[in-house]
């Protein structure tokens, strides 16, 4: 297990190139311990209209949720453990 920043999170999970990985993250509305199987780069459901803000400045990371079938924001600050590419993260 390696120990990682928020920013290599960013890193990491953009370099799956839209391969499925696990992250385990704090809710921000709850403070709940959420673990959830996500892509990035999932296009389908997507009506063209676009968000009506930009996730990037609120330090959210946009991910399509496997399990539940659609898109969700993962608070960067919240993220807690990340698994993608075969290696398990701890981020500090």
């Amino acid at each position: 297990m390696q120990t990682i920043t928020r920013d290599r999170v960013k890193e990491i999970v953009s370099n799956t190139k839209g391969q499925f990985f696990n992250v385990e993250f704090k809710k921000r509305t709850t403070g709940e311990l959420r673990n959830m199987t996500a892509r990035v780069g999932v296009s389908k459901y997507i009506t063209g209209e676009g968000l009506k803000y930009n996730a990037r400045e609120k330090d959210l990371l946009p991910v399509y949720d496997m399990i539940a079938k659609g898109y969700r924001m993962i608070s960067l600050d919240g993220i807690t453990k990340l698994k993608a590419n075969g290696e398990t993260y701890i981020v500090v």
